[in-house]
Order: structure tokens, then sequence, then C-alpha cells
């Protein structure tokens, strides 16, 4: 491969790289967080509504209800008035409810119009003309900020259920409940998982800085391709009523594809030897691996794991493409100055090959 050909497949990588910036976070229901040391479950629908589903979303924060029936169903306000309607017709709110204004803030800080009413006849405005609907329903998290449950300030140490919750729906002429929980967890130990991302992104940096070889840099980034393309495929699936589910998964999916392209090609270059373009390859692939691990930060010291893998695992993804990723670039970086003072390629047997760039006496250097 020519110089020229090797700088313009950097440039075009770099190029997907920054498109795919938005890729991850469009993922999330709303953008929300990816952890938190609460979480909700939905732990019954009583009694079974075919065709309903219910699900809840950001650890306890939202609700989504699907109704793929021919049944209409009512979902009440905090007063016990119509708040919304979902069905074949699509999703209708009730502009009336005060559930419509104190739903649009976590902690219900806001200021009620002179039109909220409960006991006024509905005022129906529709929303959608699809039957899902996601809303924020204070029924299911913790609802002061910046203070602990006080079973959970009492003893950080455990686990804590913090209150069972309940939601009233009416199907047709059904009264229906969803039964759910809202959990904490106690958070990793900093003392203990802090060091483990330390090392890692020391180890990608060292790869650069220190190795003789360009290999151990190109291992760590089949490492960091890895990670990303788990963490990718582990993605929860996003509410149906994202405006473009598909396009919030493939957007998912992009960084993640695009940093497995980008492994291979620099895993290649560093098994033939050569430095400077598998240092290229590293700092594009750290930066795709930080664009898909950061709006993720918050998972490192968070109990509970947006994920539909393991939590443990995902954890550990999200890990690796942080420290990977900020390891790569300052040992990419590195290897790339290393490597063209060298101005040496070297050979899978460390020793000394042909290079344009390197003449001894106005010969080329030749093996041995």
């Amino acid at each position: 491969m020519t110089r020229a050909a090797a700088r313009l497949i950097v440039v075009l990588l770099a190029v997907l790289a920054s498109l795919a910036v938005a890729g991850p976070a469009s993922a999330h229901v709303g953008g929300g967080a990816a952890g938190s040391d609460f979480d909700g479950r939905v732990t019954a629908v009583r009694p079974e509504l075919p065709g309903v589903t219910v699900r809840v979303l950001q650890f306890g924060d939202d609700l989504e209800l699907v109704n793929r029936s021919g049944t209409e169903v009512v979902v009440p306000g905090y007063q016990d008035e119509p708040y919304l309607r979902i069905g074949p017709d699509g999703v209708w709110r009730n502009q009336r409810s005060p559930a419509t204004y104190i739903n649009l803030d976590r902690y219900g800080r806001v200021t009620l119009p002179g039109t909220a009413d409960p006991r006024a006849e509905p005022e129906w405005l529709q929303l959608s003309t699809e039957p899902h609907y996601v809303w924020h329903d204070h029924r299911t998290h913790w609802m002061t900020p910046g203070l602990l449950p006080p079973a959970v300030a009492a003893d950080p140490s455990r686990s804590h259920t913090v209150f069972e919750w309940r939601v009233p729906m009416r199907y047709g002429n059904t009264s229906a409940e969803v039964d759910g929980v809202l959990t904490w967890t106690p958070p990793p130990s900093p003392w203990l998982v802090w060091p483990l991302y330390t090392a890692t992104a020391l180890l990608a940096a060292a790869a650069g800085l220190l190795a003789r070889s360009p290999r151990p840099l190109g291992g760590l980034m089949l490492v960091g391709a890895a990670a990303a393309l788990w963490h990718a495929g582990a993605t929860p699936v996003p509410a149906l009523s994202v405006s473009s589910h598909t396009g919030a998964i493939v957007a998912a999916l992009l960084p993640a594809l695009t940093a497995v392209l980008v492994a291979a090609i620099g895993f290649r270059a560093s098994r033939r030897g050569r430095g400077v373009m598998t240092g290229l390859f590293a700092v594009v692939l750290g930066w795709l691996l930080l664009v898909q691990g950061l709006p993720d930060v918050d998972v490192l010291w968070s109990a509970n794991v947006l994920t539909n893998g393991p939590q443990a695992v995902g954890r550990v993804a999200v890990a690796l493409l942080l420290a990977l990723g900020a390891g790569l670039v300052v040992g990419g970086i590195a290897a790339v100055r290393r490597f063209r003072d060298v101005g040496v390629p070297v050979t899978p047997e460390g020793v000394t090959g042909t290079t344009d760039s390197a003449h001894l006496g106005g010969q080329p250097l030749q093996d041995g």
C-alpha cells in the first residue's frame, strides 16, 4: 500500500468516526443515563391484557405501553382523572389533566396552568397515530433529589427495596393494574475498579510508548473492537415511540462496525511490522471507542447498567471503551512518532526490512 493510499484511508476513517459521534446516544430512550444505583421493573400486569405490553425504561423513570389489541387502554392521572388513551386510534392525552404538566419535570416541579382541573370534562389532544407511548410517571421512581431513601441512607452497604408501586389502568371496561418495584443497589467500590480502569489505559499507552514492535498495539485494537461490538449489540432496544426506531438501532451499530474495520486494518498493519500505520489506525480507533463509551461514562460508578446482557460484562465493555480509547490515542500518537523516527518497519521476526525512506550511503537497507 502506498503512503498516499494509506493516508487517504486514515482520513476516510476519521470522517466516518466524526459521522458516528451521535450514534450511541440516540439509542437511549430520551438520551438518558446509562447507569444508576436505582432500578425499576414491572412485576405483574393483572389481569393479563391480550396484546398489551408494559415495560420500565431508564431505571424506573419512564413507562412504555404498547397496545396491539383492538381495545383502548386508559391510564388515569394522579387524582384518578383520565390522562392517556392508547389504542387503535393512536395516543390521546387529556390537556385538562394535571398529570399532563406534572410529568414534564422529573420531580414534578411545575406550575399548573389554570386550565388543569382533574374534575373537568377531558380535552383530548392526539399525540400519535401509533398505539404505543412512553411517559414519565412519578409513581415508579424516587422523587427526592439529592437525598437517598431513609433505609438506604441508614445502610448504604447493601441492596434495598425502596418501594413497590402500582399504576392503575382500564382496558375497555376492565380494571387493570401494573405492579412493579423500585430497588437500590450499592455501586462498585472505587478502590477496586478505578485502579483497573487506570491500569488498562496505561497498558494501551505503553504499547505505543515502549513496545519494540507494533504488535501489542495491534492486539489491544482487537480487544477494543470486540468491546465496541459487544456494547452495541447489547444496547437495549429503544422505545417504539422513538421517531426513527430502526434508525436509532443502526446509529448505535455504526461506530462499532467502523471500529471493527479500523481494528482489522490496524492489526494487519501491526502483523506486517508497519508501526506508523498501526499508530495512525490506533488513534482513529481510540477516537471511535471514546465516541461510543463517553455517553455511558456514568456506568463506571453506578450499580446498574443499561444493557441487555449481564451487568458485569456491560460495565467491563464500557470500561474497555473508555480506558482503551484514551490509551490508544496516546499510544497511537507515540507509535507514529517512534516508528517514523526509526524509519524502518519491523518484521514479525523483529529484523529490519527494506524501506523507501531509510538509506545508508544512498542504498536501501537490506535484511540482515
